[in-house]
């Protein structure tokens, strides 16, 4: 069923939008490259893009940063509401809908945390708690925002927000009349719910982290679909947890 819909997935606007995942993507690993390959920067410009990534208490280095979180979100969330994106599409069979406008407000949400983080990661770097690059230097940061992270996935608030991302059928239908775009904020809003505390491990992971944002976004995908779910939100929550316990002690 799922792969059957992924082939139907071929028109412009789809293409559009799997093209700028797959340029945010590489974005990232360009920003990532390690310095044993900093031969391709006279190729793509990685020089460039690493600079995106690095933390200066500035005009300058919040707008970088606001960059490069945005490009994560576009990365590593868009996948996640690919479902959503393709039920919302399939009720044009039977009213008008437009994709775009969707697509918009859902991205604006994003774009907002971006700022946000973007801006708490200055605030961490300027108290000594991250380095240049956005990798926790403290146990305690990195104590507190695993065992945080690991609650939330008990909250009835991630739970309320996990049932609308795994139903978007029924979402919609609820919300529809206000149109696509305030259906597009209402599904980022929702989205955002869902994925905040997780995406804001990447200070424990590293922000740079290719692997850490593969798994994560893995993780993220699997949480959404309504069978596998949940079977792993709880158990997730509770390795989170286990985690942050475990950096904590690291501070005795």
């Amino acid at each position: 069923m799922i792969s059957h819909r992924i082939r139907q997935m071929t028109g412009l606007h789809w293409i559009v939008l799997f093209g700028m995942i797959l340029l945010a993507w590489f974005a990232l690993f360009l920003m990532a490259v390690p310095d044993d390959m900093r031969s391709l920067s006279r190729i793509y410009g990685t020089d460039f893009w690493a600079s995106l990534c690095v933390v200066t208490p500035d005009v300058g280095g919040f707008t970088r940063l606001f960059a490069m979180w945005a490009l994560m979100s576009a990365a590593m969330m868009a996948p996640t509401a690919l479902p959503a994106f393709a039920t919302y599409e399939d009720l044009g069979h039977t009213t008008h809908t437009k994709f775009a406008p969707l697509v918009i407000g859902y991205t604006t949400v994003w774009l907002g945390y971006s700022a946000i983080a973007a801006g708490v990661q200055i605030v961490l770097f300027q108290f000594g708690l991250i380095d240049a690059f956005g990798t926790s230097l403290s146990n305690g940061l990195s104590a507190i925002l695993l065992i945080v992270a690991g609650a939330y996935q008990f909250s009835p608030i991630k739970e309320a927000c996990l049932s609308k991302c795994r139903m978007p059928l029924t979402f919609f239908m609820q919300h529809f009349e206000e149109g696509p775009l305030r259906n597009g904020l209402r599904l980022g809003l929702i989205c955002l719910g869902c994925c905040w505390a997780l995406m804001a491990l990447a200070f424990v992971g590293g922000v740079m982290n290719l692997a850490f944002m593969g798994l994560a976004t893995i993780l993220m995908i699997l949480e959404k679909m309504p069978d596998l779910g949940r079977y792993l939100t709880k158990p997730l929550g509770g390795i989170l947890i286990f985690c942050g316990v475990w950096f904590g002690f690291g501070l005795l």
